[in-house]
């Protein structure tokens, strides 16, 4: 006994070094190599898991040194046997505060919590025959996205899964006000999903749906993956498509959930869309929302943003009118530096300064364009915020929402396309210089030099809807006029 104590507290000190120093993963388990080659890897591994579960005054955080180079190990072995794929599978439970327990034959995993359970069925070689997901009170199913994730050994998005599973239950409250809470999720997602079929002819296409349907294109809840829905897709992106036909562009999503709250808001425990009719002014039908069918909840619906959305200050007003739901943890700042942040973040693989305000972009067949983006202040009307989910309480608000939310985007790609993680020219002979300008809600100038005179001219430019743009060319009356028309620009701007 004193030797087993004694390699376990050998190990634990291996373990710490190795993962407090920056140690490549083959580096790593070289170290462990050579320092356990004299005993079988089985039993080293089994001492891993041994002081794993040691309680120890380490935190569980995701940092934990220990933790850290456990997942190394198992990331190395790839779990190639029964005996890993157990042990990732047990590790990764813990991970996301889970429990797992392992049947008899050695053959079976039961990942669970008190609300739902993951039945992982494996042959005796460690190859995964099926998974299962049961909520409480409910037949478990097969899981068609978890088995694809285990059998392609991406146990970072098996372990997602299991972490949005565990999110919809973190409602305050008892497992019945946890399971009223899942029951109102169910009711939304049939509603939107009904919504979704409402003026939708049988031969419509994806990106139609995505830029004109009442909630985009929804994506039903399949096991463990959530609800979600693509509403925009950018005018490169609609192009891509058309040329390359078949091809499966991406779009911007929302993922349709529910979250505790410290208060109370009344949620839907049936559907309420009526019979899937539109009323008179084409927006759904919906049954009131009487105690008959609904429930006060410590919970809201959200749906949440993979990336953080920059939305400006009245747009941010507009849906908390529309939700009656106040969204909080906003941070005002100038809008357009918003959305140079948030584009610089998706067109460059490193960090780059966001204080810059000049950018060079080049077009084919065309001199290089300088735009200097002028940020604006922080005034009420020019600021915006990152916002990483909406909450709200009736299905009839996200028709509304999503319009609101295409409107924002359209425009914030707009100014993206002037943005450019080129901050240096070499060659300035022929460079077009332009000045962006915001203006209140969704309109902005570009101005720039009339290219026989000397003098300014500007297209101020409009954002109507995701839809609809209007373009008016300014000139100083002195000025000769140039051959385009005002609807001529609109079009190549919204093209």
């Amino acid at each position: 006994m004193h030797v087993i104590i004694q390699n376990i507290a050998e190990l634990l000190n291996d373990l710490q070094e190795c993962a407090a120093q920056t140690t490549s993963t083959n580096a790593l388990m070289e170290q462990l190599h050579l320092k356990y080659q004299q005993k079988p890897w089985t039993e080293t591994l089994k001492l891993v898991h041994f002081c794993m579960d040691k309680p120890r005054p380490v935190s569980n955080a995701p940092d934990d040194p220990l933790r850290c180079c456990m997942e190394k190990i198992q990331r190395t072995l790839n779990a190639k046997s029964l005996f890993s794929v157990m042990n990732r599978l047990e590790s990764l439970s813990k991970q996301k505060g889970l429990n797992a327990h392992v049947s008899p034959s050695g053959t079976v995993c039961y990942i669970t919590s008190n609300m739902f359970y993951v039945e992982v069925q494996l042959e005796k070689d460690g190859k995964v025959v099926d998974v299962k997901l049961a909520h409480l009170g409910e037949a478990p199913v097969v899981c068609d996205d978890l088995v694809q994730h285990l059998r392609m050994k991406n146990y970072d998005a098996f372990g997602k899964i299991l972490e949005d599973l565990s999110n919809l239950y973190q409602i305050p409250g008892n497992s019945e006000i946890k399971a009223k809470g899942y029951f109102a999720l169910q009711a939304l997602e049939k509603d939107l999903y009904s919504m979704s079929l409402l003026d939708r002819t049988q031969d419509v296409n994806r990106v139609t749906e995505v830029l004109h349907g009442k909630v985009g294109h929804l994506v039903p809840r399949t096991g463990g993956t959530p609800m979600n829905i693509e509403f925009y897709i950018s005018p490169y992106q609609v192009l891509e498509a058309e040329l390359n036909p078949g091809s499966q562009v991406c779009g911007i999503k929302t993922v349709v959930t529910i979250e505790g709250t410290d208060t109370l808001h009344k949620l839907p425990l049936s559907p309420l869309l009526v019979d899937s009719k539109a009323e008179e002014d084409s927006n759904p039908a919906f049954l009131p929302l009487t105690d008959e069918f609904s429930m006060d909840l410590p919970a809201f619906f959200v749906l949440k943003f993979h990336q953080p959305i920059p939305m400006s200050s009245s747009s941010i007003e507009e849906i908390q009118r529309l939700t009656g739901i106040q969204i909080t943890g906003l941070k005002l700042a100038p809008l357009y530096d918003l959305i140079v942040q948030s584009t610089l973040k998706e067109k460059c693989s490193e960090d780059l300064s966001t204080q810059k305000s000049c950018f060079f972009v080049s077009l084919p067949d065309c001199p290089k364009h300088c735009y200097f983006i002028n940020k604006g202040s922080e005034k009420s009307d020019l600021a915006g915020a990152f916002i990483s989910k909406i909450p709200f309480s009736h299905p009839k608000c996200v028709p509304g929402v999503i319009e609101i939310l295409r409107h924002q985007v359209a425009y914030n790609s707009l100014i993206s396309t002037c943005v450019s993680e080129k901050h240096i020219n070499e060659d300035d002979s022929e460079l077009l210089y332009f000045e962006v300008v915001p203006h209140k809600n969704t309109s902005f100038s570009v101005f720039f030099l009339h290219p026989v005179k000397e003098n300014l001219a500007c297209v101020l430019i409009d954002v109507i809807t995701s839809r609809e743009v209007q373009c008016r060319l300014h000139l100083n009356p002195q000025d000769p006029t140039l051959n385009s028309s005002d609807d001529f620009i609109a079009r190549a701007v919204k093209r």
